[in-house]
């Protein structure tokens, strides 16, 4: 299955834009019952969910964010919502040991949003139980007071090779708040590309598009993928086990084996006529 490029959150409490956003071209759903949802809604947003999850339709996966299963309330989503066919995974809010992991029987992604939830990131992407993990920057920020962006570098990295440590799927970046500064979403994007993330989760359908531009391999990269991959298949014809580019450099396994991630992902990727 491919990496999904694109998740996109829509209110549990708005059950009228479930299937606009299964139409909007993200590759998950996201049907957000926590932070998008005001406690007197909850129980509502919860029962939109499990209605929507038995009459599913679309190729998008759909997830669903659950409260927090330090609290009652998030326990009780996932019993009402764990065995129903149309839900693909959950993903668990502040996660900050493995000890609400034991157990699950539904495809879950973990969310680290705290202090302590990075600290145990290595021993939380190691769980059996645990499809991937995702960073939730804004309440991070707040809890330990960073006010410049950069400084978020470091801990996103941690994330990044403890998912890499794990085996797990490369690790997508927290939503980009501003939705109309497009450009800054496309900023943004290429640096956390640069730093080893793939891949966002976005708070509107127009925000997807940008996205998916800017996680897609530029021509430049795609050229140099199409180089390395003809060479690696001559070597493999000639029966060699070095593969040699034209201009005299050397590439081993690893690099040919990015070089056909890159190819897969631009073909996936590329503008429709």
């Amino acid at each position: 299955m491919s990496v999904p490029v694109t998740w996109l959150y829509v209110p549990g409490d708005r059950p009228e834009r479930f299937d606009k956003a299964a139409a909007s071209g993200a590759d998950v759903v996201i049907i957000d019952l926590e932070d998008a949802v005001v406690p007197a809604r909850k129980d509502e947003a919860r029962a939109n969910a499990a209605a929507y999850l038995a009459r599913r339709t679309g190729s998008a996966a759909v997830h669903v964010r659950i409260n927090d299963l330090a609290s009652g309330r998030g326990r009780d989503d996932l019993d009402a919502l764990g065995g129903l066919p149309g839900l693909d995974a959950v993903r668990l809010p502040k996660v900050e040991s493995t000890r609400v992991l034991d157990g699950l029987s539904v495809k879950a992604y973990a969310l680290l949003e705290s202090a302590a939830g990075i600290i145990a990131a290595h021993t939380i992407a190691a769980h059996p139980g645990v499809a991937g993990v995702a960073l939730g920057e804004q309440d991070l920020a707040a809890e330990l007071s960073i006010t410049d962006e950069t400084a978020m570098n470091h801990l996103r990295l941690q994330v990044v090779l403890a998912a890499a440590a794990a085996g797990l799927p490369p690790v997508p970046m927290s939503v980009y708040p501003d939705v109309q500064d497009e450009a800054g979403l496309a900023a943004s994007c290429r640096a956390g590309r640069a730093l080893g993330l793939f891949g966002r989760t976005a708070i509107h359908p127009r925000q997807i598009p940008v996205i998916r531009r800017a996680f897609s391999p530029t021509r430049e990269e795609t050229e140099r993928a199409t180089e390395i991959v003809q060479a690696a298949e001559e070597a493999e014809r000639a029966g060699t086990g070095a593969v040699a580019l034209p201009d005299g450099r050397f590439v081993d396994a690893p690099i040919v084996a990015r070089a056909r991630r890159t190819l897969a992902l631009a073909e996936r990727l590329a503008p429709e006529d």
